[in-house]
């Protein structure tokens, strides 16, 4: 008995005859512009301006990453911010083979996603109730429409420089502050949409008072990463902050911090600890998935219980809540808290930023080394806005 296949024009799979050497990179990125946009499932994976195709990696461990020509590489992204432990930490890849070997999803409700919830809740008390989801912009999208329920408002304030995900109403820059347009950053985002938020500067206390003086009874809700970390590390002063939340109550606009990056990772309550605050609602993804899709908004128990099936604002998702990526997170959270793992990362990173700046100003570089806890960020001295992703 005979049986026909059909090979892929696309395949990435060769005869062992073929060279040794001939799965490269460059061959891999090739095939990938043919399968997907770009060739690439996330536009900063593409290397775009570095004049060069990116990278293929075949596997990771610990600080290190393989790529598929077999050269390492050390790693200081680490997924992005999820891999706080590094990559395949020993115990929680256990829990995870465990947990694969007992399921993958149910669709329906288990015991996992409540462990790693209060954990949560444990260490940043403010998150009364929290709902899991699979990202960090499903996150945010879904804590938008819980804040717009809760207000009956529709306007949105954010700040230019940080990064919300995805979403439509937050993919957006402004124009000339309050006196122009706010206009997408995506095309596909329609104007409507657009109009919906307002754009202000990141420490621009008058542009603040402003934006509440005239608009304040509008806006729904404040969207913050009180740690931006997208386009290049702008550390706030803790003073502008608090001002954001003062000014937000006063006009009854509900807080949001976006703490899917700086979560977990500046310290265990992320920067609602540092900063002393309790925002109305939080989002969070990377770290508390142990390295798989795993997201969840949360915050005052009054406004989650707006959320189905107790309230109006409808979001579900499938495999919100993967025992995989709870199992993850909660042991990536606990070990984390028996390691004092903030405090470690904190004084690595000190020290980190104070040798590579040794090393840059040894040789007349005219770069500056910002960091904060374990992130870091190398930009011309002088600027603070210019990224260098």
């Amino acid at each position: 008995m005979s049986t026909n296949s059909t090979k892929s024009p696309h395949s990435t799979k060769f005869d062992q005859a073929e060279a040794p050497g001939f799965m490269t990179s460059e061959h891999l990125f090739e095939v990938a512009k043919k399968l997907t946009p770009g060739g690439v499932h996330s536009p900063v994976r593409s290397f775009k301006g570095l004049g060069r195709s990116p990278v293929f990696f075949q596997s990771a461990q610990g600080a290190r990453l393989l790529s598929v020509e077999g050269k390492s590489y050390l790693d200081y992204c680490m997924s992005f911010g999820p891999l706080i432990l590094g990559h395949r930490d020993p115990e929680v890849s256990e829990a995870v083979h465990q947990m694969i070997d007992t399921a993958w999803s149910f669709g329906a409700c288990e015991p996992y996603s409540l462990e790693l919830a209060e954990c949560i809740h444990q260490i940043v008390p403010f998150v009364e109730k929290l709902r899991f989801v699979s990202s960090g912009t499903e996150a945010v999208m879904s804590a938008l429409r819980v804040a717009r329920a809760a207000t009956g408002r529709q306007k949105v304030l954010k700040f230019d420089g940080c990064y919300h995900g995805h979403v439509d109403s937050l993919l957006v820059k402004s124009g000339s502050g309050l006196a122009g347009k706010t206009s997408s950053s995506s095309a596909g985002v329609s104007e409507n949409v657009a109009h919906e938020t307002l754009v202000i500067p990141l420490d621009d206390d008058q542009a603040l008072e402003k934006v509440f003086s005239e608009r304040g009874s509008e806006i729904a809700v404040v969207v913050l990463e009180p740690l931006p970390a997208n386009y290049g590390l702008l550390i706030q002063r803790p003073e502008f902050v608090h001002k954001i939340i003062k000014l937000a109550k006063a006009h009854g606009a509900l807080v949001m911090f976006d703490e899917v990056i700086s979560g977990f990772r500046v310290a265990a309550g992320g920067m609602a600890e540092i900063l002393r605050v309790r925002p109305d609602l939080v989002t969070y993804g990377k770290v508390i998935g142990g390295g798989f899709p795993v997201g969840c908004y949360g915050g005052r128990a009054d406004i989650m219980d707006l959320v189905a099936p107790l309230g109006p604002v409808y979001q579900a998702g499938t495999l919100s809540a993967n025992p995989v990526g709870m199992r993850a997170g909660l042991v990536t959270l606990k070990k984390m808290i028996r390691l004092n793992g903030w405090k470690v990362l904190s004084e690595r990173g000190q020290k980190f930023a104070d040798k590579l700046q040794t090393k840059l100003d040894g040789v007349g570089a005219n770069l500056q080394v910002d960091h904060y806890g374990s992130l870091f960020w190398i930009h011309e001295k002088g600027s603070n806005t210019d990224s260098t992703y």
